[in-house]
């Protein structure tokens, strides 16, 4: 499959909410990322989809969120949400959508990421959990399924804290 992984636009606007109500079987992602599209926060070229055929297959977004204590805030990135339409998933796409989005990530000079997401996926990429950073998340989340990579050398090393997500991730929470 030739797969094409680009910045999203306006014309893949519908085809991104079908793949994530698709994929996730509800509309809580697509709302959000209706919503962070439309925030000050939103980093275009951290929104991507997967091409194939001139149809878009597969979408993921990356957005800043603060990790916080009481001395310090440090901002990273979360992903979330990652979607591939059904008739598409096993096939590698999901994997290319994070590969380039963590490299696009890092070349915009970003430090780090956090996830919560499937513990037997995410540390194929790099990611480990979030806890050994010494950095917790506000959601009911086992401690295996929410993650962090640091894009930088020792991004996380003083970085300990609860993420503070903006109010749409508490939304669709």
């Amino acid at each position: 499959m030739d797969i094409i992984i680009r910045q999203e636009s306006p014309r893949d606007y519908a085809a991104i909410k079908e793949i994530n109500d698709l994929a996730f079987k509800q509309a809580n992602e697509s709302m959000l990322i209706e919503t962070l599209r439309d925030s000050p926060d939103f980093i275009p070229g951290l929104s991507l989809v997967a091409e194939f055929e001139q149809k878009i297959i597969g979408h993921i977004l990356f957005y800043p969120v603060k990790i916080v204590n009481d001395s310090i805030e440090y901002v990273t990135l979360a992903l979330a949400p990652m979607a591939v339409h059904p008739d598409y998933q096993r096939r590698g796409i999901g994997s290319k959508l994070v590969k380039e989005g963590l490299k696009r990530a890092k070349d915009l000079g970003h430090g780090s990421v956090i996830v919560a997401g499937h513990p037997e996926y995410y540390p194929r990429f790099g990611f480990k959990e979030a806890s050994g950073f010494g950095i917790r998340t506000p959601f009911n989340v086992p401690d295996n399924a929410f993650l962090a990579i640091e894009l930088a050398n020792d991004a996380l090393k003083d970085v300990k804290g609860i993420v503070k997500h903006p109010q749409p991730y508490l939304d669709t929470a």
